[in-house]
């Protein structure tokens, strides 16, 4: 991944995994390498408001040996389609959760009313 990319994000979670992807989806081979001559690529100028740690990037892990591109690929978008599939559910499990807590902190503050 060109880590020099403005679209290039990375987190670090609490199990110490590293993800390395591109924010708009262009890298079908993340998180080892972006398409060459990507028509998106545009160099981080500036980073206002980051911080950085002294802490030092983990590198890449190598790309497994024994697949071959397309067959990361198709793993990727079987795995895309699994989380296309699930997240309409998500989403509107989410939003009936966010309706009925609004429904009960609206009923709370007006007991004085009559």
């Amino acid at each position: 991944m060109r880590e020099e990319c403005k679209h290039f994000q990375s987190r670090t979670y609490k199990s110490g995994e590293v993800a390395r992807f591109c924010k708009l989806g262009l890298a079908p081979d993340q998180p080892w390498s972006c398409p060459d001559n990507c028509l998106t690529f545009e160099p981080r100028l500036v980073d206002i408001g980051w911080a950085h740690g002294s802490l030092v990037d983990r590198p890449v892990e190598d790309a497994p040996p024994d697949v071959s591109a397309e067959d990361r690929r198709s793993i990727l978008e079987s795995a895309s389609e699994i989380v296309d599939a699930v997240a309409p559910d998500l989403i509107e499990e989410r939003r009936q959760y966010l309706e009925d807590q609004e429904r009960k902190n609206s009923r709370g503050w007006k007991f004085w009313r009559r």
